[in-house]
């Protein structure tokens, strides 16, 4: 009876992480009608949790600084938020979320070149089965190449492609401090967003940053302090739960976005997009059943 009492909070705050990040879309959205291009956004959220986490951690700041594998983990995740979080806001939020899925593929080539981790046959099968699942969700037109066609699907798959390298960083950097992780993240949010927003005003394709007003303001505060919530839940869940149950729990992240985005018209389903969600979907879940990753000895 303890044991599935002591579990219950760690998945509860994982579904809390992946509620905030399927339903951050919306906020993203809501503040680009209001002038506030999702790259500005990101650069806002995450440098008010930068601040706020930095007064409630400020030893985590010298390691940062003193690390530099932290500043390749802080770049990593900074590209995951500018792919994943633009793409949401101007792509099919279903796709987007499915691309950026494919991460677990991502993961079997990452692993391999920067932790050594040579694929066996299961992980070149799940990495295969992911593949079929994104050029079936690619492939919208049945001809042709199944290439990304528009600028969110090259977001949504950099993303997930970042988040993967993310993982992976975070595994290589476990000897240090979990608050230096958190607030490398957060930094490299706000750092990657806003420099690839700049370049974007100074090319003319992005609009200079305009600070929210009224309604915005609170839509961007709620956004940041989500981040912040949904950040501190998954170190908690992550670090009580076996890998395996974290992945499963957080691929509910697909869910919370389909659910939202087709019920507020951000999305379509159609029979493409659902066989190649499930087949992305089944090589997620795949890699996170236990004893996978022991049976494959590598991701």
């Amino acid at each position: 009876m303890a044991d599935p009492a002591r579990r219950l909070a760690p998945v509860a705050a994982l579904a809390l992480n992946a509620f905030v990040w399927g339903l951050s879309w919306w906020p993203f959205r809501a503040l680009q009608a209001q002038g506030l291009h999702a790259l500005w956004s990101t650069a806002l959220i995450y440098g008010i949790s930068f601040a706020i986490f930095y007064l409630l951690r400020p030893a985590a700041l010298p390691e940062l600084l003193r690390t530099p594998g932290l500043w390749l983990l802080a770049a990593a995740a900074g590209m995951t938020n500018v792919g994943f979080n633009w793409a949401v806001t101007i792509g099919d939020v279903v796709r987007v979320v499915l691309l950026f899925y494919l991460m677990p593929a991502w993961s079997v080539l990452l692993a391999w070149a920067i932790l050594g981790e040579r694929p066996s046959a299961a992980g070149l099968g799940r990495l295969a089965l992911a593949l079929a699942g994104v050029a079936t969700v690619l492939d919208t037109a049945g001809t042709g190449l199944p290439w990304p066609r528009t600028l969110a699907e090259w977001l949504a798959l950099a993303g997930g492609c970042s988040f993967a390298l993310t993982n992976v960083l975070l595994r290589k950097l476990n000897f240090v401090t979990a608050g230096s992780r958190v607030l490398a993240m957060f930094g490299g949010g706000m750092l990657m967003a806003g420099g690839v927003a700049f370049a974007g005003v100074q090319q003319g394709s992005i609009a200079p940053l305009v600070m929210p007003q009224g309604s915005g303001l609170a839509v961007a505060l709620l956004l940041a302090g989500g981040f912040l919530a949904g950040n501190l839940a998954l170190q908690y869940g992550a670090s009580r739960l076996p890998s395996h149950t974290t992945a499963l729990v957080m691929l509910s992240e697909v869910v919370f976005a389909s659910l939202s985005s087709v019920a507020l018209g951000a999305a379509q389903l159609s029979a493409r997009t659902l066989l190649g969600g499930a087949l992305i979907l089944a090589a997620a879940a795949w890699s996170a059943w236990p004893g996978g990753a022991r049976r494959s000895g590598a991701q």
